[in-house]
Parts: C-alpha cells; sequence; structure tokens
C-alpha cells in the first residue's frame, strides 16, 4: 500500500512541467573516435559521413560543424592516431633510463586490451596506406620517427650510429610482428620470445676481427 500523501489533486495539476532531456553536443573527438573504431572493425571504404552519423545518432549536418569534408575527418583520424600510438607513449617512457626504456618498448604488445586495440587501429591504418597516398605518408612518417626515437635510446647506451639503427629496426621489427601475429604460441613462448629479443639488441657489440 502506497503512503499517504498530503497533496492535493490540483498539485499535479500546477506542478512545474519536467524539462525535454538535453540534447548531446558531439565535438570533433567523438566523431573521430566513431571514425577510428569503423576504419578498425571494417575498413576505410566504410567511414563515411552518412556511416557515422547513424553510428553517432545525428543527422548528417551535424558532421559540417566540425569538419570541411571527408578528408579533413580522415586527416585528423591519422593525426589522432599520431598522437595516442607515438607522441603521448615517448612523452610517457621519456623521464625514464635508455635501458628501460627499451625494455618497456618491448612490452607494448603485450599490455592487454589497450594494447590489442590499438594493434586492430594500426593494422586497418596500415591497410589503408596500401592504397591511399595521405594513410601511406603517415605511416612512413610515423615509422620513420619511431625507428629514429629507438635509436636514439640506443645510441645513449653507448652504441654506434649505425649499430643503433640496425638494433633499432630489430626492436620495432619485433614490435610489430607481435602485433600482426599475437596469437602465435602460449603466453611463455611470447614472453620467451620477447626475453630472447632483448638479449639479443642489448648484447654488447661485436667488432670485426
Amino acid at each position: 500500500m502506497p503512503p499517504h500523501s498530503s497533496a492535493s489533486p490540483d498539485d499535479a495539476t500546477h506542478a512545474p512541467a519536467a524539462s525535454p532531456p538535453t540534447k548531446v553536443q558531439l565535438t570533433p573527438a567523438d566523431w573521430i573516435a566513431a571514425a577510428t573504431d569503423v576504419l578498425r572493425d571494417k575498413s576505410i571504404d566504410a567511414v563515411r559521413v552518412d556511416v557515422l552519423a547513424k553510428v553517432l545518432k545525428v543527422t548528417r549536418g551535424s558532421f559540417y560543424w566540425h569538419f570541411k569534408d571527408r578528408n579533413d575527418l580522415l586527416e585528423r583520424v591519422l593525426q589522432r592516431w599520431r598522437d595516442a600510438a607515438t607522441e603521448q607513449i615517448i612523452e610517457r617512457f621519456e623521464k625514464t633510463p635508455p635501458l628501460q626504456r627499451i625494455g618497456e618498448f618491448l612490452t607494448l604488445p603485450f599490455r592487454g586490451q589497450t594494447a590489442q586495440n590499438s594493434a586492430s587501429i594500426e593494422l586497418a591504418i596500415r591497410a589503408w596506406a596500401r592504397r591511399d597516398a595521405l594513410a601511406r605518408q603517415a605511416v612512413e612518417t610515423i615509422d620513420s620517427y619511431r625507428l629514429a626515437y629507438v635509436a636514439q635510446c640506443f645510441g645513449d647506451l653507448g652504441f654506434s650510429t649505425e649499430e643503433a639503427k640496425m638494433r633499432a629496426f630489430v626492436v620495432y621489427g619485433y614490435m610489430v610482428s607481435e602485433a600482426l601475429l599475437r596469437q602465435q604460441g602460449s603466453e611463455s613462448e611470447r614472453l620467451a620470445r620477447r626475453a630472447f629479443v632483448e638479449r639479443i639488441v642489448l648484447a654488447p657489440s661485436i667488432t670485426p676481427s
């Protein structure tokens, strides 16, 4: 039985009307995130304004409040990838010693769901880059930037410039391979591979006799 109320029938009549729900205002970041998710789950061909509007439950017209056109959106998707997958990682590791930094690089492919999601996005972008000049240039720029940074870490450990570059290539190639082949082997085998690569790249220089 409901509790007794002293309110009169007229109270309901004169109660203020409920406010309509506030419409969610999307930001450019919302569109970029949705475009990245569609790219990851489907392909670049599916990243279209009508598809994204449907995903976000808004009209197509709202897209043009934030972007000039689809190419503008795609450029910002690539920029967000660069920031999240490179700039932020380097910034996070920058305060650690070079030796520890290299070990951290080797662990990146193993960092749970976040690593799997990042790898899936990167693989989708690399697939896009095989057929599009804009994405190809972005991937080539990112690869060069990452390789140079890892080489710098080896240089800080005392390796020559050429040797630092070669060791950086091994580290980077290993990271890309683990992302591509992350289902290969058991967890213990993956850990053994990582330890093996770490021993190789941190071994003392071997000078020709």
